[in-house]
């Protein structure tokens, strides 16, 4: 920021995130009319072709909402609320849930007990063979979604209350009109594209140590564009309140900073790599011990 002030000026929300992430939510309903009469093969095909692409996309929409970006830091409450708007096709409550610990896991990166986002010890002892690796990539959403309860249990807050009382009341709804298949359609396809899935190779990506002394990696491949810029992880994590849209701009303006660092260029080959290579496996973060923050 020394040397490039003008950094300052991509920080602020995202004119154009609320109407993308609108349009998303919009067509996945029209998806589940579309499909509330097809046969079960072709309900988890496109689940997983279509469907939870949008979703895993929505995910990460949801990670740049967190950061306040879709109305500025002045209206965090619309942030939040317009977060549980955007979990709606995802079919299960995340939003909530993801901003209490997301913040952990920037103020605390890899800190033993804070940042949920490490694997337990058992994840790293017992996956570590490639067939073990394939089966825990495949199994990511759900230990994604029980280490926190398990790694640093927090009280339900009342958004997280919300949150679930809006999400299951659309489940609801959808399933009135049209039946159970479009249910199974939006779960599945979170489930399945949260998994072994080209797009979840961001998860591997961002903060597994494939050389040692880098903890932390960019992506800039295509696949951004599906997932708003979050291969711009150092980036990102330089300046988490830049929206995703502009981290480009930031490795473009600061250049020196960031092209001599190690990142990847495919999430199939990191993917790959984590599976069939012996030397990295859910072990393969860095962790440390942090001073708890007092909060503000």
């Amino acid at each position: 920021l020394a040397k490039y002030p003008e950094i300052k000026t991509l920080m602020g929300p995202d004119p154009h995130l609320k109407w993308i992430v609108s349009g998303m939510v919009f067509m996945q309903f029209l998806a589940c009319y579309l499909v509330k009469d097809l046969s079960w093969k072709w309900i988890f095909f496109w689940a997983y072709a279509f469907g939870g692409c949008i979703n895993h996309s929505l995910t990460l929409a949801i990670h740049d909402i967190s950061h306040n970006v879709a109305f500025g830091n002045r209206q965090a409450k619309w942030n939040r609320w317009f977060a549980v708007f955007a979990n709606l096709p995802i079919g299960i409550p995340y939003s909530a849930s993801f901003k209490k610990y997301h913040i952990d896991h920037h103020r605390y990166l890899g800190g033993d007990s804070l940042d949920v986002d490490i694997p337990t010890d058992f994840e790293g002892w017992f996956f570590c063979t490639p067939l073990r690796k394939l089966l825990w990539l495949f199994l990511q959403p759900l230990f994604y979604s029980l280490r926190p309860l398990y790694v640093n249990p927090k009280a339900i807050t009342r958004m997280e209350i919300f949150n679930a009382l809006v999400q299951f009341s659309i489940d609801l709804i959808i399933y009135y009109l049209w039946g159970l298949k479009p249910i199974i359609y939006l779960i599945a396809g979170t489930i399945l594209c949260m998994g072994l899935h080209p797009i979840s190779g961001h998860f591997i990506a961002e903060h597994y140590m494939f050389l040692k002394g880098y903890e932390t990696y960019s992506y800039y491949g295509p696949l951004n564009w599906l997932t708003f810029n979050v291969g711009y992880h150092m980036e990102h994590h330089d300046f988490p309140s830049i929206p995703g849209c502009r981290l480009p701009m930031v490795k473009k303006i600061a250049a020196e900073y960031y092209d001599n660092l190690p990142h990847h260029q495919s999430w199939i080959r990191v993917l790959w790599d984590f599976v069939f290579d012996d030397t990295i496996g859910p072990y393969s973060r860095v962790k440390r011990l942090c001073k708890l923050a007092k909060e503000s």
